[in-house]
């Protein structure tokens, strides 16, 4: 069930009331000047990227040149088509998408192998080309199948396609999705399964997009998570719990210290906003999740 909290209600409940809504107020007028600027400066210790699909009724030149404006130095979840756009704008595309049978038509069948396999020959070499570091690819869905032998048939696929990745420098990450809420059935859907598959294929060019939002949904405890497995964890994507919308005080999630977390883990590459914009200023919500998240 969902319930309509204002970021004021929602801090008033949190321990040391006083303390935080200070903080919160603090942070509130810092984001309000760096909207009325029209950007922000950032630190320089997270590299920001955004998922264009939170954003589909902005064409993507236009949303390119406010991404670029924010200091966002990807837009991702975008084919290789794209890429002459994202170069006019100084842009690169952190994670390609495109992969044959998307999200429910996987790696876990065998029958699904050759055509994801034939497009990574196709696209690593391109996202090479362009300087794009990641190509995402899905479990599938169980449809009946153990999870033992849906990590078998993934290795045997991603072992197919690791060679290719090694050959070009381009990671493939497999995508960690909640199966509670949003996609029911899939199978790749705890960390722990998608380590085990990484140990499986046993390739640095083999690893796991760990998104905070769904993960926080499956299992919890995402600090611990990524300390003890970050190594596996090539890519992250942010969101609110619950709804899936702006990371800000009216969702669970202390996303300043998953950051944190995540750079004191020693990662270089890309945590990208994937969070659905309830605001009506789409763009001053973007803007404000890129602030909370550049610890």
């Amino acid at each position: 069930m969902k319930t309509k909290l204002s970021r004021r209600s929602a801090l008033q409940t949190l321990t040391g009331g006083a303390a935080v809504l200070a903080a919160a107020s603090s942070l509130s007028h810092r984001l309000s000047a760096a909207e009325t600027a029209g950007g922000v400066k950032l630190k320089g210790r997270i590299n920001h990227s955004v998922c264009k699909w939170c954003y589909g009724s902005i064409p993507l030149d236009e949303f390119c040149q406010a991404a670029k404006a924010m200091g966002l130095q990807s837009v991702e979840l975008l084919g290789v088509n794209d890429f002459p756009t994202l170069k006019k704008h100084g842009l690169t595309c952190a994670v390609v998408s495109g992969v044959p049978g998307g999200i429910e038509n996987g790696l876990n069948r065998l029958e699904n192998h050759d055509k994801i396999v034939e497009f990574m020959e196709r696209t690593l070499p391109a996202a090479a080309d362009f300087g794009a570091p990641t190509v995402i690819c899905f479990s599938g869905n169980r449809r009946g199948m153990s999870d033992e032998q849906g990590l078998e048939n993934c290795a045997i696929g991603l072992k197919r396609i690791a060679p290719i990745a090694e050959r070009h420098k381009v990671t493939v990450i497999m995508e960690l999705l909640n199966s509670k809420v949003n996609h029911k059935d899939y199978q790749c859907d705890y960390s722990k399964w998608g380590v085990e598959l990484c140990k499986r294929v046993g390739s640095e060019r083999v690893k796991l997009l760990y998104d905070i939002y769904h993960m926080q949904i499956m299992e919890g405890d995402i600090c611990a998570t990524i300390k003890a497995n970050h190594q596996y964890f090539a890519h992250y994507h942010t969101g609110g719990v619950p709804g899936r919308n702006e990371i800000d005080g009216t969702q669970e999630l202390n996303y300043p210290r998953i950051m944190e977390e995540i750079v004191h883990s020693g990662f270089k590459g890309f945590v990208a906003q994937e969070f659905i914009p309830k605001r009506d200023d789409k763009l001053a919500s973007l803007r404000q999740g890129v602030q909370i998240c550049d610890v």
